[in-house]
């Protein structure tokens, strides 16, 4: 069979695959849905935790600094994600943008890479949500099973409202989106305007604190990347500290790439894609940066650090709400528990649908079990729903997720590297595409792009990139052992008819 790095798949084709009647997506979404939906998956406990342990933990007052530096490593990705989107209006995101452009070797290992993100990504922020739920019911929302394993029902019982809820439609979906969004933007603005009645400027000074010896297991294999290069001590507080703090809240902004996952579902793509993207992009980078301000100036950045019970040596984490008891604003934590509460239902349910149509989009090639690929009646890929939430819903039941950022993070800068240097590449080879939305300045901004999400790799921990290359061996050997014959591509190579009955009915036929 050919040469899996010259298996490319043209735009033509990508598009034409949508029109098959059994694995074809209903159009619903306008520019305003997608805007919702980045927003809802953008927006969830990170703006209540995150930026409170950052700033305790890393970066002081300087945090606001690292979530601006985020955010313009984002907005170079979203450019260039805003162009394929609207030239390849195809679900899969980054994994199809790859097919076209680099070949099915590539798009297999960027799909691989974006299961990783978004599947993974799901499961902790059910556990998460969970936690919130039992402080606001006053117990905890699971239920130990033995010593070592609890059973997790909040986080089962979410993910399976929201498999449901996707199963039944993406319009349906991006309304229940909006109501949730909405209540929790208004939390998030309610913070903003009652905390900066208690700003001190005094908090601001030092800006960026002056670099500190890093914190006992903050050597070796969990220090960053780009300190064990330079011989750094450490990355706590300091330039090193922003930098680092720099790469661990851009966890805050995962999700807005869901966007480009849903590019079949919209109405008229080219236009509304850009904006769905850019637009959720802006709105949550000024709600981050103000949240941002408003904490680290209540109370001195020393407060917000983790703090170790010395008796059982349990650490823990600050939130918005220490920052508020501090000032003496005691009814916050309620608001804030509810307002976390809405930001990780929208964030998993968007996590959820980003994971179902990459995974949908590989299906549908053949990477993946063709029969995964059905659409029902309400034009959703209902089969692979039920799989994607029967998965997350075991993981976030049993497993303990533990801190698991900064995997979630590499995989996706990873997927933004592919999808700029992608740009380049499609602008080279195919430059009589219609594109409904155009990079400006090319080279130079996705080369930008790709230095700043490679800037942030590189100040992630050792510890990241050795289970990174990990999980990437695992799906190079996963595709050499069922897609790279499996697949629509090779398939066609060997003369077989690709029809729709083995995605109505399963696979069949000759190599299945």
């Amino acid at each position: 069979m050919s040469n899996p790095f010259k298996r490319v798949k043209s735009v033509e084709q990508s598009i034409s695959d949508t029109d098959e009647p059994d694995t074809k997506l209903r159009r619903d979404l306008t520019a305003w849905d997608l805007t919702v939906f980045g927003v809802a998956v953008v927006v969830g406990a990170g703006i209540f935790t995150l930026t409170a342990r950052t700033a305790g933990n890393l970066a002081g007052p300087s945090v606001s600094v690292a979530f601006v530096l985020a955010a313009i490593a984002c907005a170079l990705a979203a450019l260039c994600y805003a162009e394929f989107a609207s030239t390849v209006p195809v679900a899969g995101s980054a994994y199809t943008f790859s097919f076209a452009t680099f070949g099915e070797f590539v798009a297999w290992v960027i799909g691989w890479d974006l299961i990783l993100e978004f599947a993974l990504a799901a499961s902790v922020v059910a556990k998460g949500w969970s936690l919130y739920l039992g402080n606001i019911l006053g117990s905890a929302a699971s239920v130990e099973l033995t010593d070592s394993i609890s059973f997790d029902w909040g986080a089962v019982l979410l993910i399976a409202v929201l498999t449901v809820l996707l199963a039944l439609g993406t319009k349906l979906s991006s309304r229940v989106s909006l109501v949730v969004t909405t209540i929790k933007v208004f939390v998030v603005l309610l913070v903003i305007v009652v905390g900066a009645f208690y700003i001190k400027l005094k908090n601001y000074d030092p800006y960026v604190p002056p670099a500190a010896p890093p914190a006992e297991g903050d050597t070796g294999l969990h220090q960053t990347l780009f300190s064990a290069i330079t011989g750094a001590e450490g990355s706590t507080f300091g330039w090193y500290g922003l930098l680092a703090a720099a790469s661990l809240v851009f966890f805050a902004f995962i999700g807005f790439d869901v966007v480009a996952t849903t590019a079949e579902e919209t109405k008229n793509p080219q236009k509304a894609m850009p904006r769905g993207i850019l637009g959720s992009l802006a709105i949550v980078t000024v709600l981050y940066v103000a949240v941002s301000l408003v904490v680290s100036g209540m109370v001195p950045y020393p407060e917000l650090a983790d703090k170790t019970d010395p008796v059982t040596g349990e650490v823990t984490g600050s939130t918005l709400t220490t920052a508020f008891e501090a000032n003496g604003v005691t009814w916050a934590g309620w608001v804030i528990d509810l307002g976390a509460l809405a930001g990780l239902t929208t964030v998993v349910m968007v996590l959820l649908l980003g994971q179902t149509r990459v995974g949908f989009a590989m299906a549908r090639d053949g990477l993946l079990p063709r029969s995964l690929a059905h659409t029902g009646r309400r034009g959703t890929p209902v089969r692979f729903t039920v799989v994607v939430g029967i998965i997350s819903g075991v993981l976030a039941a049993f497993f303990p997720m533990g801190t698991l950022e900064e995997m979630v993070n590499i995989g996706t800068l990873f997927a933004f590297v592919l999808v700029s240097v992608g740009v380049l590449v499609l602008r080279r080879t195919r430059p009589d595409l219609e594109r409904g939305f155009r990079v400006p300045f090319v080279p130079l901004v996705p080369m930008l792009s790709i230095l700043a999400c490679l800037w942030l790799m590189l100040n992630l921990s050792v510890e990241t990139w050795i289970r990174f290359v990990i999980w990437m061996v695992v799906g190079v050997v996963v595709y050499f052992s069922y897609g790279y014959r499996h697949s629509v591509f090779a398939r066609r190579e060997r003369g077989e008819d690709i029809g729709t009955t083995d995605v109505a009915a399963g696979e069949t036929g000759p190599g299945t």
